[in-house]
């Protein structure tokens, strides 16, 4: 995905009543500064945000503060492989939008701008929590994903992990189609309007159909995935300023769609009929079976992205550029923080030059946050009042 959050993390916790830290806004701004002398000094701008903290709790970013900051978070971000292209994030300034309409329509223009033609990294910055205010916000823990279901035998359709979350969709009355890859409503929530359902028009969903270079009767499996992955469920967090609605995307690593999404036996469990199509021994896992069925379902994931023109990188590539980010960050005297267990990837480990070193771990603000209450949200909706 070449952006954080994509597996479950530990939730954090944060204070929405607290008020904006003086020291860590000290230290973003000295930072930012120091890294774009173009700002100007910074001494002047630190008297205004520590004037505007002490009258009102917080302070107001500047547009290229916030930019920088967003780029920085990602920067920081331990968990994602593809930081090289840090600096080419497109910032899209949405913080004056306050109703349910606006945000979805501009979370559709974000899609759109991310994903027509070649696909770009881009994050929608919507206004931030003020100390003691409710804030809008995105239930979905992605602005795509696709629903999950029981058939009338109670068998799974659709993305499993997602059951319980359509469950509290259906219950503001949203129905589906009840097929395999039905995509989600939006659930905007805004202090004002409560939560507002939108479905997302087919102009904003790019999506591949999925086929494989050999074999012909993969393209009966009727699979598919769409291209840009927009996490929006993430609180980004620039200079002790909380931004809770931040929808950020990358393109997809291979692996995250052909071993993740597709794979595990919580989502789509596509291996054991994958395996079965293929003639394997699924009898016991000495035949490796499952790591047969794995390499073709990522070698169809990659044939299929490449084949409709959409954006993909493979995990031995992108390895290989992450250690070209650590270098150059080296070069640039900051440390590269990073958790060896997101970094490696979830096929082939061993041989991606990932998987041979140590890695630096550190919490580097800016950055981005999952809380605990999105993370319940975007599972299970569970503040839906009809029964979700």
């Amino acid at each position: 995905m070449n952006v954080p959050g994509y597996r479950d993390v530990p939730p954090e916790t944060w204070d929405p009543a607290a008020p904006a830290d003086p020291g860590e806004a000290e230290d973003f701004l000295r930072q930012c500064y120091t890294e774009n002398p173009r700002l100007g000094p910074v001494e002047p701008r630190l008297a205004i945000v520590r004037a505007q903290i002490a009258a009102t709790g917080t302070y107001v970013h500047t547009t290229e503060e916030l930019a920088y900051g967003a780029k920085m978070a990602w920067r920081n971000a331990s968990r994602c492989i593809g930081r090289l292209y840090w600096r080419s994030l497109m910032v899209l300034d949405r913080r004056r939008a306050r109703t349910a309409d606006d945000i979805f329509s501009l979370l559709v223009h974000h899609l759109r701008t991310a994903g027509e033609g070649t696909i770009r990294p881009v994050i929608s910055v919507f206004a931030p929590a003020q100390p003691g205010r409710p804030y809008a916000r995105v239930w979905n823990e992605q602005l795509i994903r696709y629903a999950g279901y029981r058939d009338a035998e109670g068998r799974p359709v659709g993305d499993s992990r997602l059951e319980r979350f359509t469950a509290a969709m259906r219950g503001f009355g949203w129905r589906g189609k009840g097929e395999q890859f039905d995509v989600l409503p939006l659930a905007i929530e805004t202090p004002s309007e409560g939560v507002r359902l939108y479905e997302l028009p087919e102009r904003a969903i790019r999506e591949v159909t999925l086929t494989h270079p050999e074999f012909d009767w993969f393209a009966e499996l009727g699979l598919r995935w769409h291209a840009v992955p927009a996490i929006s469920n993430m609180r980004l967090t620039i200079g002790g300023v909380h931004y809770p609605l931040a929808p950020f995307n990358g393109w997809y690593m291979g692996t995250e769609i052909g071993a993740r999404n597709l794979a595990d036996v919580d989502r789509y469990d596509m291996l054991p009929r994958i395996a079965a199509r293929m003639g394997l021994d699924t009898s016991r896992a000495s035949t490796l079976w499952k790591d047969r069925a794995l390499v073709e379902l990522n070698r169809a994931v990659l044939h299929s992205f490449e084949q409709a023109g959409v954006k993909m990188s493979d995990h031995h590539t992108e390895s290989e550029r992450f250690l070209k980010h650590i270098a150059n960050e080296e070069r640039a005297g900051r440390k590269v923080p990073a958790d060896w267990t997101w970094i490696v990837p979830p096929l082939s480990s061993g041989v991606t030059p990932v998987f041979h070193r140590y890695y630096d771990e550190a919490d580097l603000r800016p950055n981005f946050y999952l809380d605990a209450e999105a993370a319940t949200l975007a599972k299970e909706g569970s503040r839906c009042p009809h029964g979700g």
